[in-house]
């Protein structure tokens, strides 16, 4: 079953445009390979389509030698490559490529710091990038005439967003699939990452954060319980937040000297893999993380909806030290718009609510729940 992608359709017309080098980032299993598919379909340029752990292809574009590159692709006039962060120095040939025949090139990775680090400076002028996450509730499936978030609700909170799981049929399919993702995917990535000495340690601090969702991080709390300097620990957050597998977010602090500012709160991208490593696929009626596992859907999902509609926006959580929060503070158009997750409603405005708007005078404040995601995400 092909999921249809939001940012498929600017990308294709991206890519019929003037020759320039696009890059799809995303995390494992977001589904880049059948995005990239999907844009060659009824493409009439003659294709070349490449995949990254390619070994002839390693060895030919590890090398920034035109000639051999050149010779490689022959006529080609689209150059796709899968994986691209697999190939040393790719952003050197590529660049080399591009300024010495300029044509369409789309690459895609899904270690994002890796590929960014290989392309980005390269690229300076060159490339535009993109990002695809796992699927967003715009892009679900619509099985039935009668499709509503709140009926989807509990299965998107246990099972994630991962396109592979809405394929699936049974709770029992996505769960191993599920496992199979930490387990083979995540694990071997771990490995290729020389900042990783300990691959075993950053999978025990994934289950210290899966337990930990909506509320602050503390950096010297976590290397007391994984025995490591904090230092590590904070190179290891960087690691998983550059892999898509967790968002960080910081506090916001402008206005009062009693906010809080310098800590920070840790979501996952997918509660899917969250739940995996857990080992936690409980129904809701079984559970007393549903507050938490709600608050992260929240979060996420307004943030892959802005970002496959390409607006950007900086993202905060709010607390003070006399313990008044705010979950989402979202800053867009010289706006400050502040967001409160309850899995079930309550009184729509606290002191919390009041406080903000007070501070920050050019903001608004809204309660989330169930009778209104759907409208929050649209």
């Amino acid at each position: 079953m092909l999921i249809d992608r939001t940012i498929a359709g600017t990308i294709k017309a991206k890519i019929a445009g003037e020759p320039r080098v696009f890059v799809v980032y995303g995390p494992r299993q977001s589904g880049k390979t059948v995005l990239l598919n999907s844009l060659l379909e009824n493409e009439k340029r003659k294709t070349l389509f490449l995949r990254g752990e390619d070994v002839q292809v390693q060895e030919v574009f590890s090398l920034p030698i035109f000639d051999k590159i050149a010779n490689f692709i022959s006529d080609c006039e689209l150059l796709v490559i899968d994986e691209a962060q697999k190939i040393e120095n790719i952003g050197q040939s590529l660049k080399l490529l591009f300024d010495t025949r300029p044509m369409t090139i789309l690459v895609s990775g899904s270690a994002s710091f890796d590929l960014a680090n290989k392309l980005a400076e390269p690229m300076t002028g060159r490339a535009t990038f993109f990002t695809l996450y796992p699927l967003a509730v715009s892009e679900l499936p619509r099985t039935s005439p009668n499709f509503g978030l709140t009926n989807k609700l509990e299965g998107l909170m246990r099972f994630g967003m991962y396109p592979k799981v809405h394929t699936l049929i049974t709770d029992k399919e996505k769960e191993e699939y599920l496992y199979d993702v930490i387990n083979t995917y995540l694990y071997n990535d771990l490995l290729t990452f020389k900042e990783i000495k300990k691959p075993k340690k950053i999978l025990d601090l994934l289950g210290l954060l899966a337990h930990q969702i909506g509320n602050e991080v503390n950096i010297h709390e976590l290397s007391q319980n994984l025995l490591l300097d904090w230092q590590t620990v904070e190179k290891y957050l960087d690691v998983l937040e550059k892999m898509f597998i967790v968002v960080n977010l910081r506090g916001l602090s402008r206005n009062l000297r009693k906010e809080i500012s310098k800590t920070s709160k840790y979501y996952f991208m997918d509660l899917g893999l969250r739940n995996a490593v857990i080992r936690n696929f409980n129904p809701v009626n079984l559970r007393g993380d549903v507050g938490p596992m709600f608050e992260n859907f929240c979060v996420i999902e307004r943030m892959k909806s802005l970002a496959n509609k390409r607006e950007s926006a900086n993202w905060y959580f709010w607390r003070t030290y006399d313990q008044k929060e705010i979950d989402l503070v979202e800053e867009r158009g010289g706006k400050l718009k502040a967001f409160e997750f309850k899995y079930t409603k309550t009184k729509s405005r606290g002191s919390a609510a009041r406080e903000f708007m007070t501070t920050y005078e050019n903001s608004s404040f809204l309660q989330i729940n169930n009778d209104n995601l759907e409208s929050f995400l649209s």
